[in-house]
């Protein structure tokens, strides 16, 4: 049986939600700038909304790691393939991600900036997972929404890297 996609948030709650988020940023981060550190591949498309709706100064940059493979579960092992093309250091930085789960890639990932000496180091997230935090606790900073432990896609979230460009989120069922 092929996986089915059924809408759990529609596309005109995800926009209005980071357009609340990132009004929380502008104000937060008023007078100052903020650099943007996008997780690939997942939070692309939700780092790209964020940052339009962002009114500071913003600069981007990308990093790619994960723990998942093409399966649905986490794998626990966080694998890094892209680092920074620029140095954090004295910059007040946000690591933009997707989805929280587990908590694995998020703990190294914040260990592994905290150590190049960033000015403030925050998370934001649109989807957050906290039943599933199991060996990692992480201060997410800014979060869309919490989510039951659901396998998602949509708005950047994949299955076996199909569906990212869904413009709502979506629950996979029947997935083999």
């Amino acid at each position: 049986m092929k996986e089915t996609v059924r809408v759990l948030i529609p596309e005109d709650q995800v926009e209005a939600r980071i357009r609340e988020v990132a009004e929380q940023i502008n104000q937060d981060y008023a007078g100052r700038s903020v650099h943007l550190l996008c997780i690939l591949k997942g939070s692309v498309f939700f780092t790209c909304e964020l940052a339009k709706r962002l009114t500071v100064p913003v600069t981007l940059d990308f990093m790619s790691c994960s723990s998942y493979g093409s399966g649905t579960v986490s794998k626990g092992i966080v694998r890094l393939a892209k680092d920074l093309d620029e140095p954090i250091e004295g910059r007040d930085v946000i690591i933009v991600e997707d989805i929280i789960d587990s908590g694995n890639t998020l703990a190294y990932l914040v260990e592994l900036m905290k150590a190049r000496h960033p000015a403030s180091l925050k998370l934001c997230t649109l989807l957050d997972k906290p039943s599933r935090r199991v060996r990692h606790e992480v201060q997410v900073d800014y979060t869309c929404f919490a989510i039951e432990d659901l396998f998602v896609v949509g708005y950047g979230l994949d299955y076996a890297q199909r569906y990212r460009n869904l413009p709502y989120i979506g629950v996979i069922e029947n997935a083999e």
